[in-house]
């Protein structure tokens, strides 16, 4: 089981209505993306932290965990956006390198700094779905939004692969280790080559062997998963809708 999905079945929200914690992070996260406000930006993060982490009860390490992930790749794509070669220097910095300078300007910094800002407040509010919300929830959700069943059908059998890959990648490494195929760097080269093969090969006899043991089941083309139902309540709503209207008050406010 993923660490996702094991925080998922512990926290403290997974009782709520699953249809109100995917319009909350919905909500947020488009909000996030039309406003490009940094104001609209740090109040989502902070808000999804403390449900997250405060009532969700998901551990406080764990969290900043998986947001450094996303923010590792947040940073490295904005310095595309920050960084400039020219033989001009620019107003923020300038390194010299020989007759060129790695520079940047100030403008350029606050834009790479919002965009970061904006896209990592984005991915706290899908934090907040996906670390309070188990997965048969969700897809409850979008079924009742009357999504099409082949989208919904996709989504459960791609979640249910990534965990036949993900045991299927450790076995296959846990063998290369025990023949030494790790002891040196173009030794791991080789043996992950020969990972990515075996992986592939697998997964096309795992997925033949799953549809057989669907058909075998009666599959008539419809995945029905039992899920419990939890139902809406009014405050929880009114909150989610008065959170909506401060983040556009504070877009309008602050620009």
């Amino acid at each position: 089981m993923l660490l996702i999905d094991k925080l998922s079945y512990r926290s403290r929200l997974r009782y709520i209505n699953a249809m109100e914690k995917l319009l909350y992070a919905m909500l947020t996260l488009t909000l996030c993306i039309l406003s490009r406000s940094l104001t609209v930006a740090a109040t989502v993060f902070i808000v999804n932290g403390i449900l997250t982490v405060g009532k969700g009860g998901i551990p406080l390490f764990r969290y900043i965990k998986l947001i450094t992930v996303p923010l590792a790749f947040l940073v490295m794509g904005t310095v595309a956006i920050v960084i400039n070669i020219s033989r001009t220097p620019l107003d923020a910095f300038a390194l010299p390198v020989g007759d060129w300078y790695l520079t940047g300007s100030s403008a350029g910094v606050y834009k790479g700094f919002k965009l970061c800002a904006t896209a990592l407040s984005a991915v706290s509010s899908l934090y907040f779905l996906s670390l309070n919300t188990v997965m048969t929830d969700i897809l409850g959700a979008l079924r009742k939004l009357h999504l099409p069943a082949l989208f919904i059908e996709l989504m459960l059998l791609i979640y249910r692969f990534i965990f036949v890959l993900s045991e299927t990648a450790s076995a296959i490494t846990v063998s290369q280790k025990s023949r030494l195929g790790d002891r040196d760097f173009f030794t791991r080269v080789r043996s992950f080559g020969a990972l990515g093969t075996s992986l592939f090969i697998l997964a096309l006899k795992r997925s033949n062997a799953l549809y057989d043991a669907m058909e075998s089941r009666c599959y008539d083309g419809s995945i029905r998963v039992l899920s419990r139902e939890h139902p809406p309540r009014g405050t929880e709503i009114a909150a989610i809708v008065l959170f909506g209207i401060v983040l556009v008050l504070l877009w309008l406010w602050c620009g």
